[in-house]
């Protein structure tokens, strides 16, 4: 929901088209497809290898919401057989850049959380 005020989106408002867009960021894979595509075009079999454990009906919706959001590219060769290609548009690259931060913080201080979650 917009403020009138300054147009601004609040987030924490349930009604707000950015608490949906955080809802749909915070889903493992789309952090992951986003994160495996930031330095590389890929294929869908490319993907599911390297996100060990997604099933291809997730990949492929995950793939196809990312597509409809305006961060990732599809792009179908005409081949035999035929090639597709997945790559972040623009806007996916800029938010790539925050992904991969909270992934290198992640797998930094997981030996810390286990830890605690230990005691």
């Amino acid at each position: 929901m917009k403020d009138n005020d300054n147009n601004a989106y609040n987030a924490y408002e349930s009604t707000c088209a950015s608490h949906a867009v955080l809802e749909t960021l915070s889903k493992k894979w789309v952090y992951l497809v986003i994160s495996a595509l930031r330095h590389d075009r890929m294929r869908n079999a490319d993907l599911a290898r390297k996100l060990n454990g997604i099933s291809p009906k997730m990949l492929s919706q995950t793939l196809r919401m990312l597509e409809h959001d305006g961060l990732v590219n599809r792009e179908v060769f005409a081949e035999v057989p035929p090639r597709v290609e997945y790559e972040l548009t623009p806007l996916g690259h800029e938010l790539g850049v925050l992904m991969d931060s909270i992934r290198l913080w992640a797998e930094t201080h997981a030996p810390e959380i286990i830890a605690a979650r230990a005691r």
